[in-house]
Formats: C-alpha cells, sequence, structure tokens
C-alpha cells in the first residue's frame, strides 16, 4: 500500500513467532504437533514472584509508573549487577522496558543514523537485524562455524568492523545456538574492541542463568573495566524466573545514554506495567533456589537432545555450553528426497518436510542467518523432547 512507511519493505516477520503459529493452526486443524519453536521456559511463574504482584494490586499499585521503571527495581538491578556482575550502575543508569527487545530498539533508535553499522554475529536472533533496519542502519554480519560451536573468532570480528560500524550486538549465552563465551573467550574480543573506539558493545545478556557444567558466565564490561562506558549490559527476568508474559526487560549503561532511552520511551509506551515491575523486584530479590533447580532440568534436556539428534541420520549436532536451544546441521539430509517425494534442497525445506511428515515444529537456520541447520527449544517436557526426537529420527531415516 502506497501510505505504508518504505521502512517496512526492510523487515521480515519474525520466523520464531511464524512457526509458533504454524504449530497453533495445525493443533487446531486436529493435527498431533510437538512445537519445539517457542524460546520460553515450560516453569511456571515462582509463587513468591505471583504473590509480589498479588499484593502490589491490593496496595494500589496500579498507577502510571516512571519511564525508567519504579525506583524499588532501579534499585534492584542495581544490587543484582553489583552481586552478580561486579558492575556498578547506579540506579539512575538504569532502565526498565517493555521486556529486552524494547530495550534493545531504543538503545538502536536512541543512536543510529542512516550508514551507521551494526555488526551481528550469525547465527543470530532474528529480530537483531530487524530492529537495525527499522532505525535506518546496516547490519553487518560475521559469521561462525559448526566446528567452532558457533562462536565468533576475534578474527572474525576485525573483519567486519569498518569506520561506520557503531555498535557490536553481543549475545552470550546464545539465541539460536547456545554458545557461551566465558571470560578468557571475552578477553579476545575486548582487545579487540579497545582497537576500535567508535564501536559499543549492546550486550543480551538475556540466558545468563542458564550455563551449565562449571561454565562461568562473564560479560563484556566486567572482563574489560575500559569498556564500561561504551557498553549497555541488556538483561531482564524472563527466562531465568519463567516470566516471559510479565514483559519485563533492562539495561544498565552510560547516563547520557540512558537518559536518551528514556526520552524515546516517554513518547512510545511511557513506564512498564506496574504490577509486573513489583513482581520483577521480587524475582531479583527473593530466593534463588528456584534458578538453580530449573538449570538442572535444562541441562539434563540438553545432554537428551543432543544425544538424540547425533543418532539421526544426516543430523550433526554440538553440545552447547547454555540457553535452552540447540542448533544442529542438516547437512546431510541436502540433495536427499523426503517421504513426500520432494527433494529436500534448504533447511528450510527440511523443516517443511519434517513438520508435515512427523508433526515437529523446528525454525530453519537461515532465518537466523546460517545454514543448512534449524533450532530446537528444548523447554517442554521430557517426554515430548524424546518423543520429538524419535519423530525426527524416523523422518531423517526415510530420506532417501
Amino acid at each position: 500500500m502506497a501510505f505504508l512507511a518504505d521502512a517496512l519493505s526492510r523487515v521480515k516477520p519474525s520466523a520464531t513467532i511464524a512457526v509458533a503459529q504454524k504449530a497453533r493452526e495445525l493443533k487446531a486443524q486436529g493435527r498431533d504437533i510437538i512445537g519445539l519453536g517457542a524460546g520460553e521456559p515450560d516453569f511456571d511463574t515462582p509463587d513468591n514472584v505471583k504473590d509480589a504482584a498479588i499484593d502490589a494490586i491490593r496496595r494500589g499499585e496500579t498507577k502510571y509508573t516512571p519511564v525508567s521503571g519504579i525506583p524499588d527495581l532501579r534499585k534492584a538491578i542495581s544490587a543484582k549487577f553489583k552481586r552478580e556482575n561486579g558492575l556498578d550502575y547506579a540506579p539512575e543508569q538504569v532502565i526498565v522496558g517493555t521486556g529486552g527487545k524494547q530495550i534493545l530498539f531504543n538503545a538502536l533508535m536512541a543512536t543510529l543514523n542512516a550508514g551507521d553499522e551494526v555488526v551481528i554475529p550469525a547465527p543470530y536472533w532474528v529480530s537483531y537485524p530487524e530492529m537495525v533496519a527499522i532505525c535506518g542502519g546496516t547490519a553487518v554480519f560475521a559469521e561462525t562455524r559448526l566446528e567452532d560451536q558457533f562462536k565468533l573468532s576475534a578474527e572474525a570480528l576485525e573483519a567486519a568492523i569498518t569506520s561506520k560500524t557503531k555498535w557490536l550486538i553481543f549475545n552470550s549465552p546464545s539465541n539460536p545456538s547456545g554458545a557461551a563465551y566465558a571470560a578468557d573467550e571475552l578477553r579476545a574480543f575486548t582487545d579487540v574492541l579497545l582497537r576500535h573506539p567508535q564501536v559499543w558493545i549492546l550486550t543480551d545478556d538475556m540466558y545468563e542463568h542458564l550455563t551449565y557444567g562449571d561454565f562461568a558466565f562473564a560479560t563484556p564490561a566486567q572482563v574489560e573495566p575500559q569498556l564500561y562506558d561504551r557498553t549497555l549490559t541488556m538483561n531482564g527476568v524472563s527466562k531465568a524466573y519463567a516470566m516471559t508474559g510479565w514483559r519485563i526487560g533492562y539495561a544498565g549503561g552510560p547516563l547520557e545514554l540512558v537518559r536518551a532511552m528514556d526520552l524515546i520511551q516517554g513518547q512510545q509506551t511511557s513506564g512498564t506495567n506496574s504490577i509486573a515491575q513489583w513482581a520483577a523486584v521480587e524475582a531479583l530479590n527473593g530466593p534463588q533456589d528456584f534458578v538453580a533447580r530449573n538449570k538442572k532440568i535444562f541441562e539434563a534436556r540438553r545432554d537428551l537432545v543432543v544425544s538424540m539428534l547425533n543418532q539421526a541420520t544426516g543430523i550433526s549436532c554440538p553440545t552447547p555450553e547454555g540457553a535452552f536451544y540447540v542448533y544442529p546441521s542438516c547437512a546431510g539430509l541436502i540433495g536427499k528426497t523426503a517421504p513426500s517425494g520432494k527433494t529436500i534442497e534448504t533447511d528450510e525445506d527440511f523443516v517443511t518436510e519434517l513438520l508435515e511428515a512427523e508433526g515437529v515444529a523446528v525454525v530453519h537456520g537461515s532465518a537466523f542467518g546460517l545454514g543448512p541447520n534449524f533450532r530446537i527449544s528444548y523447554a517442554i517436557s521430557d517426554a515430548l523432547l524424546e518423543e520429538a526426537c524419535q519423530r525426527i529420527q524416523r523422518f531423517c531415516a526415510a530420506c532417501v
């Protein structure tokens, strides 16, 4: 339509949302569908967090809130950054948004001009390049390799940076690959970034508390304090505390940037839901045993799905160190014929045929910028996860 903004021509729909919607539609038609596309924990929000929300309602905490967040939550976030990350962000350096997505979007909107470049490691969360495009910037992709566990090399980062680079978006643990970077691995990146003072770092630490084994989480400004003044450290309560629907994301950063984001948000959505903010205060300040308990469950599921996928013909699946995704390669199936008689030419063909033949919904890797792969979320029950993997094995064995 002629009256729509030109910016819309640069934006693609979210592939992960599309897969979830397709799975819902097929279920509504009576199909037996196992959805492995959703990026949210299957656990319920902890009772103490729910109770805090109910108490807030009863206290009458139902009015407009400050744009950047209620003081209690900004203080709780400031304390969290100090306690868990060794980062000193005063409450006024903290901003709360309607999910991490709004935090990222507002940061880019506040800083990008036409011609500015944003380096994004691939595979990437599907929304990063679309946000950059909407905000008038140009996404520059730095590819990773399965052999390297989908971790970006310092050399690839260096090669992607130009005089036009304004941001590096850095997501660890990664959606979609689960790749996570220890402090010594981050040091290689921070050394590169110190040589390029025009580049700011926008971290997405949303999966911070979902790392496995002996892995110790670290974030860039923690590893290299010299980058503190040009880093926006983003996080939220959605994944660790099973609060996806509460829509609370937050960030700490330089005061001038936070004020600019506050300015944009003040003309956009204003303050985040008041009740959800009080729930987030309890999530951050209250008991943390829920996090450790569910992390063990996710780790067992990760081990299950990696083992079963690597037993499937034509599939190669590395073991990720974090998040609740795996990002297996289906290169061994490219060129083969699916049970329907269709030739599998791309990873999108693979996931389409898998859904039709076995009722398993996954997301094709090309949507995340790197294929031929596909993403599985193992944030579902053990029984459903095992059944889904058996169906994937059956489908792969039937491709000739």
